[in-house]
């Protein structure tokens, strides 16, 4: 079981680095989308929208390996002072309770939704915007479905800390 919770860790790992560049990216685009307007006097859609496609690909990108690393948000008054079990039993409930349902009502909803942008290669709503919305689209069960297999890495994990009282899992 180790092994799968490995390469899934590995997975994620690799796509969530890999996408972390993509900030600087982001970062520059705007950079230059400022220049160009107050220094040069030229707007430019495109940029404005390539700047949101990279963020929101970030986002969806960078949503399981944020979860790997136990980045998201937490209320910690009572859990830290729980044993390494404890807090794994409650982590356990919230993947099964909480993660699974809603990766699953994600990914579900999301491919018609998908599926219908895709069939009218959906573009941008602005004149001189981008033509990949549907691109950009895709990326939503991308997400759900990276979810569920950190879900179900941490989910394994947390098994392995559960009945072998390891606290390394």
């Amino acid at each position: 079981m180790m092994r799968f919770v490995r390469f899934l860790d590995g997975v994620n790992e690799l796509i969530g680095t890999s996408v972390a560049w993509l900030t600087l990216v982001m970062m520059l685009t705007t950079c230059g989308v400022v220049v160009a307007r107050y220094i040069f006097n030229v707007g430019s859609i495109a940029l404005q929208e390539s700047v949101m496609y990279l963020h929101g690909t970030v986002f969806m990108l960078g949503i399981a390996y944020t979860l790997k690393h136990q980045g998201h948000v937490r209320v910690d008054i009572f859990y830290a002072r729980f044993s390494t079990r404890t807090r794994a039993i409650i982590d356990s409930l919230g993947t099964i309770i909480f993660l699974f349902p809603i990766g699953l009502f994600f990914f579900i909803s999301s491919l018609d939704y998908v599926s219908f942008s895709w069939s009218l290669k959906e573009g941008s709503a602005q004149p001189g915007g981008l033509p990949g919305v549907f691109v950009l689209k895709t990326l939503i069960p991308v997400m759900a479905f990276l979810l569920l297999l950190q879900g179900l890495a941490e989910l394994g994990r947390l098994t392995m800390i559960i009945t072998h009282n390891d606290e390394q899992a």
